[in-house]
């Protein structure tokens, strides 16, 4: 994702992932498709990828990473932004749609299936009608920014229990939480 979008609400994915990469003091490469980090947790291997390719074509970069690592969909877990959900909220889900998110629906589309884990962080719908691109690629209210270090440091946890526990315990875990 660009420059201009690095403090925007669409960028939320980005945000989490380099945060966990920035406290497990891994940086990130830049690759083919994309920026990757490589971290160590309890034996337990975690790579992060932040695509480097438009959003809606995020699933070539998936793709690619998946074959190139030799894993399959069940290692996999995407992070994005969801209007559909109230501001911080987290959610974890083991399989389903893309809810109108583009870049999960090319994720779905070239994969070939959507039984892969996802985690969704809600951002709101506090938009007029008609201004919902302007609302996801905007910046963050002040409250929001206020609020948002101890989201995405919740977010991390999620994401190192879906690789330590797997996507059944971490749901039962988070998603019964804000």
């Amino acid at each position: 994702m660009g420059d201009q979008y690095a403090h925007t609400r669409h960028n939320i994915g980005f945000m989490i992932v380099d945060e966990l990469a920035a406290s497990s003091k891994t940086a990130f490469e830049d690759k083919r498709y994309g920026m990757i980090a490589r971290m160590q947790l309890k034996g337990r291997s975690f790579i992060l990828l932040k695509p480097s390719t438009f959003v809606n074509l995020s699933g070539r970069a998936v793709h690619y990473w998946l074959k190139k690592e030799k894993l399959d969909e069940s290692s996999l877990l995407v992070v994005a932004d969801d209007i559909s959900l109230p501001f911080g909220t987290l959610r974890m889900r083991a399989r389903g749609g893309d809810a109108g998110h583009n870049g999960l629906s090319h994720i779905s589309q070239i994969l070939g299936t959507r039984e892969y884990a996802r985690m969704r962080f809600g951002i709101g719908s506090e938009f007029m009608q008609g201004g919902q691109v302007n609302y996801v690629l905007g910046e963050w209210a002040e409250e929001e920014q206020e609020l948002l270090p101890e989201r995405i440091k919740k977010g991390c946890e999620m994401i190192l229990s879906f690789g330590m526990a797997g996507v059944d315990k971490t749901m039962n875990r988070y998603n019964k939480r804000r």
